[in-house]
């Protein structure tokens, strides 16, 4: 594998997000969530995680229905994050497309905004 490959896939996977990461992204660019800075679809390591907060050391992940048969990987991604000083948040697709706010307020209180 060369170098530039996980970029490559990290750029294909930015031009086809699905539907509940383009409604959470819509809130995270551009610092327009608490004045942070999220990035998409970006290599960290081997994986290539949904949404990332290098400053605040946070990764959001969307999970579809495929992630409730593949919870051991899921599990070995998240602990290769945090043994890298990195927190995990993790959201199904549906609480994105029913619950935006509910998810919004999670993230903000992750982010250390006041309750």
């Amino acid at each position: 594998m060369t170098e530039s490959m996980p970029h490559d896939f990290a750029r294909r996977l930015r031009l086809a997000m699905t539907d509940a990461e383009q409604r959470l992204w819509y809130h995270l660019r551009g610092r327009r969530f608490m004045g942070t800075k999220f990035r998409r679809q970006m290599p960290l390591g081997k994986y290539i995680v949904d949404f990332v907060c290098l400053e605040q050391r946070l990764v959001l992940e969307l999970d579809g229905g495929q992630h409730a048969e593949q919870t051991g990987a899921d599990q070995d991604r998240d602990a290769w994050l945090r043994a890298r000083g990195f927190r995990v948040l993790r959201f199904w697709n549906n609480e994105v497309m029913e619950n935006l706010p509910g998810v919004l307020a999670m993230i903000a209180r992750e982010l250390g905004a006041p309750e």
